[in-house]
């Protein structure tokens, strides 16, 4: 049901920025929620068999094709949220943590929107330098080798990267402040290159 009043609003002309702080209001979410981008950014992978939608690889195929790359249709011109400040949230923050999610697909395209530091591609005047100055740091997805949950695990394999906790800090180098990796992958702290915390980072209960 959510999907489907997200969809019949977005098909209104409402912002889906607007329309998820309506979200969070109807289910008391006192926490400020905000989408990267109002406007619309495709997630397209390029497999063994061709090109896919993001959903119709994850759902439909359930993760089956070999990866061979993603690219995001409509980030190049994708702006910042605006109806509740994304890009103001970010300029405000202390520090910032980028969460256990796939490095891929969940995460590259946010910082493709709201670079964090200039890094992989050139920027625009209007990204250049968010977040200049601030802590961040990364949670590993990759725990022992595997993702807890997802194709994480399986899309490294695919492209040629040896899933692990230390190719997610090479993922983000030159991003981040500090990592946080789980105690099996201790013996990997020392070749990251930034501050670590090691610690228990699987939710059991």
């Amino acid at each position: 049901a959510t999907h489907l009043e997200r969809t019949r609003r977005l098909k209104g002309g409402q912002f889906l920025s607007q329309i998820t702080k309506d979200f969070c209001q109807a289910w008391g979410i006192k926490h400020t929620i905000l989408p990267m981008t109002d406007s619309p950014v495709r997630t397209i992978v390029d497999t063994d068999e061709g090109e896919l939608a993001f959903q119709e690889y994850f759902v439909h195929r359930r993760c089956e094709p070999r990866v061979k790359g993603f690219r995001f249709d409509g980030v190049e011109i994708a702006r910042c949220a605006s109806v509740v400040g994304a890009r103001e949230a970010i300029e405000s923050a202390e520090a910032i943590v980028i969460c256990p999610s796939n490095p891929w697909v969940s995460v590259d395209p946010i910082l493709q929107v709201i670079p964090l530091t200039p890094a992989k591609r050139p920027l625009s005047p209007r990204q250049r330098g968010w977040g200049e100055g601030k802590k961040v740091v990364a949670v590993s997805p990759i725990i022992g080798g595997k993702a807890v949950k997802g194709p994480a695990a399986k899309m490294y394999a695919e492209l040629g990267i040896e899933p692990s906790a230390l190719a997610v800090a090479e993922h983000y180098r030159g991003l981040l402040s500090g990592f946080v990796l789980d105690t099996v992958d201790a013996e990997l702290s020392v070749r990251i290159g930034v501050r670590t915390l090691i610690t228990d980072t699987l939710m059991n209960s």
